[in-house]
């Protein structure tokens, strides 16, 4: 690998100004969205009140995907986040093919924006989807042009409102449970496997903490913040949608509830005032809180790419306050144009479910090569395993993400797996092609 050409924006110029906190509500922004809302119903129906060790399950699954992504942002700071681990681990054209499903993947910002549009509308009965969703949308690109600290404070205050509404359903909804909800007709109701089933949905809800290994580059201390909050914020969801699932399931009977949203139950136990709180804070910042964060992790694998010469390196540019310029409008227009066309929620967020699967699934099967890569700095490494023990993750971390791909595979249409699949190997085609014109750099360092 050759040394960077000099450009007008870097990965290495970006300023190392997140925290332990701010990191962690990136991660719980991202990991609590509109999935929390809409699946716990959809798992009612497949499990009965059973739901919350579906829950304990998805979490130890998701778990078992991010152990060797805990290993890797433990040892070294990824300037290109999930970008590098792939450049590193799998080799410069898989890093290319990275870059183009990573970009196709950003393409769900529009979802967002147009889900969090309906609630509004729903609640206030006010304007048009498409007009919301573009203020949505405008508002969080701005924010996020001024600076990575100002996502930092504005997310941190969406996830706390977030996390209290959804604290205040589980605490109104406790006292409401009905007697009877471990009675054999509405426990496990479809079987063993019926609960498996809802805990690989469930991991849709779970999931998402990884997107920080991508602010990897601003963080302060990431080797040690990063594999901390990915555990943490994962587990503490998970512990926190369980108490949900335990009132969604418990205080209608189980018929009421199977493949309904939250609301159905909080429209039953929480006052006006509270259910208007829970709609706009719990499902409303759900969807924001994601968004924001998208915005904030979304550009810096592509900065790196750009850095490399997988694609031009204009596009790297840094704003005077240091914010990847051209990248976070581009990503805009995208939306924008995602809005204004009226193109399919259901295929924006599906776009590259099983691309981006496929990556996972690259980057957690090479991790035992990881003491090889920088053996210097895995000795010194907080997160060093033995050789067995980095085996054992390798192989774990791998069948949880081929669970992930099948799970994923066996719920999209056909239409959208057959996107998904052309995407992998258009990608693979653009990073042959490309690979004679770059020059990829070594992206991670001590930390």
């Amino acid at each position: 690998m050759s040394n960077m050409k000099k450009s007008e924006g870097s990965t290495k110029q970006l300023k190392q100004v997140l925290g332990f906190w701010d990191l962690m509500g990136a991660s719980v922004g991202q990991i609590i969205g509109a999935g929390i809302m809409t699946l716990i119903g959809a798992t009612i129906a497949m499990t009965g009140r059973s739901v919350p060790i579906a829950f304990f399950i998805a979490g130890i699954i998701t778990v078992c995907q991010y152990l060797p992504l805990l290993l890797i942002s433990g040892t070294v700071r990824l300037r290109g986040g999930q970008y590098t681990m792939v450049a590193m681990l799998t080799g410069e054209k898989f890093a290319g093919a990275y870059s183009i499903i990573y970009i196709f993947s950003n393409l769900s910002l529009s979802m967002y924006a147009l889900s969090f549009a309906s609630y509004f509308i729903a609640l206030c009965g006010i304007g048009t989807e498409k007009s919301i969703a573009f203020v949505v949308l405008t508002l969080f690109f701005f924010l996020n042009c001024l600076g990575i600290d100002k996502f930092a404070k504005v997310q941190n205050l969406i996830v706390t409102l977030l996390v209290i509404a959804l604290a205040i359903f589980a605490a109104f909804g406790i006292g409401e449970i009905k007697p009877g909800y471990f009675a054999p007709e509405s426990w496990m109701t479809g079987g063993v496997m019926g609960l498996l089933q809802a805990g690989g949905l469930l991991t849709f809800a779970v999931g998402g903490a990884s997107c920080v290994i991508n602010l990897s580059a601003e963080a302060k201390k990431p080797t040690r913040d990063i594999p901390m909050v990915m555990i943490i914020s994962t587990l503490a969801v998970a512990v926190l949608y369980g108490f949900v699932a335990f009132v969604a399931a418990g205080v209608l009977p189980v018929e009421q509830v199977a493949n309904q949203n939250l609301t159905v139950v909080a429209n039953e136990i929480l006052s006006r005032p509270l259910y208007v709180f829970f709609i706009v804070c719990g499902a409303g910042f759900a969807l924001i809180s994601t968004l924001n964060s998208q915005f904030a992790w979304g550009p810096k694998p592509v900065m790196q790419a750009c850095d490399d010469g997988w694609l031009p390196a204009w596009l790297a540019r840094l704003s005077k306050w240091n914010t990847p310029i051209v990248i976070l409008s581009i990503l805009y227009v995208l939306g924008v144009i995602c809005i204004l066309t009226d193109l399919s929620v259901d295929v924006l967020g599906n776009l590259c479910l099983v691309a981006s699967g496929v990556i996972t699934l690259m980057i957690n099967a090479r991790v035992y090569k990881l003491p090889e890569i920088v053996p210097e700095l895995w000795e010194k490494s907080k997160f060093k395993v033995s050789k067995s023990v980095l085996w054992l993750f390798t192989a774990l971390g791998s069948l949880a993400a081929i669970f992930s791909i099948v799970l994923n595979a066996t719920r999209l249409e056909p239409v959208l797996l057959v996107l998904n699949i052309v995407v992998i190997i258009a990608s693979f085609i653009f990073s042959f092609l490309r690979s004679k014109h770059t020059s990829v750099e070594i992206s991670y360092e001590e930390a």
